[in-house]
C-alpha cells in the first residue's frame, strides 16, 4: 500500500474528514513513527507489523558488471 492509497482509503472510510485533513493526520503519524525510530524506539502497529532499526556493520560490495 502506498501513502496515497492509505490517504484515499482513510478519506473514503471517514467522509466527515476532508482529504487535506487526512493528509495532515497521515503526515503527523509518519513523522512520529520516524522520530521514534530515530530515537531507537520500537514502533508496533497492531495487526500490521512492528518496526525497529537494526545497526549492521558495513560490508564490501561488488559490482556485478566489473567484478
Amino acid at each position: 500500500m502506498t501513502r496515497s492509497e492509505l490517504i484515499a482509503g482513510l478519506a473514503e472510510d471517514n467522509p466527515h474528514l476532508t482529504v487535506a485533513d487526512v493528509e495532515r493526520i497521515v503526515a503527523a503519524l509518519f513523522d512520529e513513527m520516524t522520530g521514534a525510530l530515530a530515537r531507537g524506539a520500537r514502533v508496533e502497529l497492531r495487526g500490521f507489523g512492528a518496526f525497529t532499526v537494526k545497526r549492521r556493520d558495513a560490508r564490501a560490495g561488488r559490482n556485478p558488471r566489473t567484478g
